[in-house]
């Protein structure tokens, strides 16, 4: 029998989280000078950002220690 890994984040507890996250800060009221839409786009979804959240406050690890196999390029 494996052991459960306290820091994955089931599909249960991220639908949950997810409508947490904001997604667009814009007020729709108001004139921005620049497009929606421009900039940079996220590079890894808001899950494997959250995991990697959850796996540092778990583990006691820094930032920079996360394991390069389940988090690449964080």
């Amino acid at each position: 029998m494996s052991r459960k890994k306290t820091w994955e984040i089931s599909d249960a507890f991220w639908e949950l989280v997810q409508p947490l996250i904001p997604t667009d800060p814009r007020v729709s009221n108001k004139t921005y000078q620049r497009q929606r839409g421009g900039g940079r786009k996220p590079k890894y979804s808001n899950r494997l950002y959250f995991s990697a959240m959850v796996y540092v406050l778990r583990t006691g690890i820094i930032w920079n220690a996360l394991p390069r196999e389940k988090f690449s390029g964080l």
